[in-house]
């Protein structure tokens, strides 16, 4: 870049930033070299997995790690092929790979570029573990003489840096989690769009595999600038199954009847979107209803005892659904490193969070949207119905939440104010919307909970606004009312 390189912000989603000053081959580098003290700080045996999504730089940011991490002593597997988010934590899991480093930015716009990492359990790294691969990144990017590095023909011809199929595991387990049986005896149109990312060649190899002849690929397109993808509400690109607006090309073949059933994951696959003939795109947290009502009713070899798991964000339906199989539920701040633990010691049927993130018992530590259309597909095929209608049964019998997420703008005075609010600060608050308040949150900004409502604020990290996000169950208007009552209790403008 032109301009100094912005610092290292490790987050767990990683360091993400546009190609330049905001993520360019130092960044890459520095966070390789980062992970490479860790590795050798902790005593961390076995091999490092790189890959990426289908970005402009992201083969190339691959080889740059596998350099640096290959200089510093550490094995490497290095894969000829864009790799999954879901895949990297698969592989760790299957004791493949000791941790991984994956050149993703998610659905962000196709200028962007990041890095994040996965540790030994195979999910989202801990705060303690990003801390520290920030600060040592930061060193480096400081004094990049700290970065050792050899060129990636030397450290494959030392054995360093190896080629390996990690599709082959990862659909083996796969095979075992998903009835594709079912799905293929249905006879069910099904329409897949990989919106032009990772998930392409696994969803080719699902269909080859288990001869899927009923699912199609609507679009195997893979351009690094997805010019391809529809514009975003706000006129940029962005590859997100969830929004209408890069889904478009799809629903509209919904729309026509060519697909009873439509499923589209982001370029690393870790997100999901649900398209049907009767409900259109359908809103993630009523996919999540529904994909937990069916685990719970579908999967009898489950125990028991596992609890249902939710992002505080995320629609308190699945707390009545979970309370009639008198399972308990789990409900976490925002982020799907706060699952990790549960996942990996077998405690959930199911976590989800509202931005279409979604994993199981037994299956991954990160959130996977190829598990999560190949779930959705196959509740479609063994119930024979439409997943919009499946979320109106549900709704009939527990009620139906109104739920909406807004952004509101804040001044500095409005930021710090609202930043200070604690649970102690609200006990004076005895009701919202004309229901007793029976219980205030404060561990990821601040939530109220009235029995048939709730209200949340958080900061953004990155820009002047505050996301307010409120659900009722008595209706439109009392959504309303909870959205302006909550906003007035936590001193923002609505």
């Amino acid at each position: 870049p032109s301009e100094k390189p912005a610092p290292v912000k490790f987050g767990t989603s990683g360091h993400r930033g546009e190609l330049g000053a905001g993520f360019c081959a130092l960044h890459a580098r520095a966070i390789a070299q980062a992970v490479a003290r860790l590795h050798k700080e902790d005593n961390l045996a076995g091999p490092v997995v790189l890959g990426g999504d289908t970005r402009l730089m992201a083969g190339v940011t691959a080889e740059i790690c596998a350099g640096v991490l290959a200089g510093n002593g550490l094995k490497v597997i290095l894969p000829d092929m864009p790799l999954p988010t879901p895949v990297f934590s698969a592989v760790i899991r299957l004791g493949i790979a000791a941790a991984g480093l994956n050149g993703t930015a998610s659905h962000n716009p196709p200028a962007d570029m990041g890095l994040k990492y996965n540790p030994a359990h195979g999910g989202p790294a801990d705060s303690e573990t990003t801390a520290r691969i920030q600060n040592y990144a930061n060193e480096c990017l400081a004094d990049p003489a700290l970065i050792t590095e050899m060129p990636l023909a030397e450290a494959v011809n030392k054995g360093l840096v190896l080629n390996a199929d990690l599709m082959s595991p990862y659909l083996d387990r796969l095979a075992r989690e998903i009835n594709f049986a079912a799905i293929r005896e249905s006879g069910v149109a099904i329409g897949i769009h990989p919106l032009g990312g990772t998930s392409l060649p696994f969803y080719r190899e699902i269909k080859r595999q288990f001869a899927l002849r009923n699912v199609t690929l609507a679009d195997s397109t893979v351009d690094p600038t997805f010019g391809f993808i529809p514009r975003d509400h706000d006129g940029r690109i962005r590859m997100d199954p969830s929004s209408q607006y890069p889904m478009r090309p799809l629903l509209k073949l919904v729309e026509a009847g060519t697909y009873q059933f439509a499923g589209a994951s982001d370029p690393d696959a870790d997100r999901f979107g649900v398209a049907t003939e009767r409900g259109g795109l359908i809103n993630p947290n009523h996919a999540l209803c529904v994909a937990l009502d069916y685990l719970l009713t579908h999967r009898p070899a489950w125990p028991k005892t596992l609890k249902a798991a939710r992002s505080i964000g995320t629609t308190h339906l699945l707390d009545r659904i979970a309370a009639k199989y008198g399972r308990s539920v789990y409900e976490s701040d925002v982020g799907f490193k706060h699952f990790v633990k549960g996942l990996d010691a077998g405690e959930f049927v199911m976590a989800g969070e509202e931005s279409a993130g979604l994993s199981a018992y037994g299956w991954t530590t990160e959130k996977d949207g190829i598990y999560a259309v190949m779930l959705f597909a196959e509740i479609t095929a063994q119930t024979g119905q439409d997943i919009s209608s499946l979320y109106n049964k549900l709704t009939a019998e527990y009620g139906t939440p109104r739920y909406r997420r807004t952004d509101v703008p804040v001044t500095d005075e409005t930021r710090a104010r609202l930043k200070a609010l604690d649970a102690q600060k609200l006990a004076g608050a005895r009701e919202l919307a004309g229901e007793p308040i029976v219980k205030i949150r404060d561990t990821d900004g601040v939530k109220v909970y009235t029995r048939n409502a709730w209200v949340l604020a958080r900061l953004s990290g990155t820009e002047p606004i505050a996301k307010l996000y409120a659900e009722s169950f008595l209706g439109a208007e009392h959504l309303e009312r909870v959205l302006r009552e909550g906003a007035e209790l936590f001193g923002l403008k609505f």
